[in-house]
């Protein structure tokens, strides 16, 4: 999950320049096609979304015009990340520090009740997108806040948890992250953090995990789990993509992975959302149509490209070059979001696409977030 909306306050100024070339551009840009008729149906999932527009207000909370995106949107539900991120930000203060962001969000849907619905079984999928409502799913993008107490587990559980991404890009006690170069695998705690949710009914999620932890932790769930958000290595050899092997076991197994729209789906050059759909049909060419989603990992709203967005989007783009996490060379004038896409509704866009290129309306519906069901229904019941 990226750390862009949290790091981004306060970081240092590029020129005006990079607006300009960017804006450039966008503007030659030939518009995709918007308008797929099913869309207002269909259960569209996102395995990881945020909401809000950057910077966003004082207090955290959800503006009117935030609100207005995610109804926009015609999202079913998005799996919201609650827990850090793997930068070492958090201590031994990472259990409270999750249970206040629960606690937040908790605020967030009691005060847009008409809008937001939290996700806590399968039947509240459909219900959402019965009462055209967006669902909230609570998951973390990280372990950390678990500690050495299984219990935990339990009680995130009684909180809302129903997404449990193990690792992100580094080592911790359940497994190593893809920036690990040792890719050391699932620890034994880490076996037992699986058996734990299994237990609890909890959905194991192995995005940002080392290629030996996940064929390990998909061979270890006794449930289906997911790649919540990644790219396809076969087409963009870097750390954080899944190579086919790993996508093959976690289809075996009657998981899903979803497909990003971050950096990591080109080598080089801005993604666009043709770079999308090209991991998408991989994907489907290497799992079948019943083993592939979206997780973005963007926020729901667009960007708009002000000088104050450039500014930290230059540092943040710094800091994953500094950190190892894009390849050297890359542009620090990259985005982590696909500007084709830089709209609410980009899912029927998406859908639209991938109909203007032969692909069915049921593989569509099972891409925008039906195979994503299946597998939560398989899961929490």
């Amino acid at each position: 999950m990226p750390t862009l909306r949290i790091d981004r306050r306060g970081f240092l100024a590029v020129g005006a320049a990079a607006i300009a070339a960017w804006n450039t551009r966008a503007a030659a840009l030939s518009p995709p096609p918007t308008d797929w008729a099913p869309y207002v149906r269909s259960i569209a999932i996102d395995a990881a979304g945020m909401f809000g527009r950057w910077p966003g207000t004082p207090d955290g909370m959800l503006s009117d015009v935030d609100v207005a995106d995610a109804r926009e949107s015609g999202l079913t539900a998005v799996v919201l990340t609650l827990a850090p991120n793997g930068r070492f930000r958090f201590g031994a203060d990472a259990f409270e520090t999750t249970v206040r962001n629960i606690a937040h969000w908790e605020r967030q849907i009691a005060a847009r009740p008409d809008t937001f619905l939290r996700i806590d079984r399968a039947d509240d999928i459909a219900r959402a997108r019965r009462e055209n409502k967006v669902g909230v799913i609570y998951g973390f993008q990280e372990s950390s806040p678990i500690g050495e107490d299984l219990d935990r587990i339990d009680t995130f559980h009684a909180l809302g948890l129903r997404v449990l991404q193990l690792t992100h890009n580094r080592r911790n006690l359940v497994g190593d992250g893809c920036m690990e170069p040792g890719d050391a695998g699932l620890s034994a705690f880490g076996r037992g953090v699986i058996e734990r949710c299994n237990t609890r009914r909890v959905l194991v999620d192995l995005a940002h995990g080392g290629r030996r932890t996940t064929r390990e932790a998909i061979a270890a769930s006794k449930a289906p789990v997911l790649i919540g958000h990644t790219g396809c290595a076969a087409l963009a050899d870097l750390p954080r993509n899944t190579a086919d092997a790993e996508l093959r076991a976690l289809a075996e197994r009657g998981g899903v992975v979803g497909i990003l729209f971050w950096p990591f789906l080109r080598v080089d050059g801005q993604p666009m959302a043709n770079d999308l759909l090209w991991h998408l049909e991989h994907a489907i060419d290497v799992c079948g149509e019943d083993h592939v989603g979206i997780g973005s990992d963007n926020s729901i709203s667009p960007v708009a490209m002000t000088p104050e967005f450039v500014k930290d989007n230059t540092e943040f783009m710094q800091m994953l070059l500094d950190d190892g996490t894009l390849a050297p060379g890359r542009s620090t004038e990259l985005v982590t979001f696909l500007p084709d896409l830089n709209h609410a509704r980009r899912y029927e866009t998406i859908a639209a696409m991938l109909s203007s290129r032969g692909h069915s309306d049921a593989r569509i519906e099972k891409i925008l977030g039906g195979n994503f069901a299946r597998v939560m229904g398989e899961v929490w019941g």
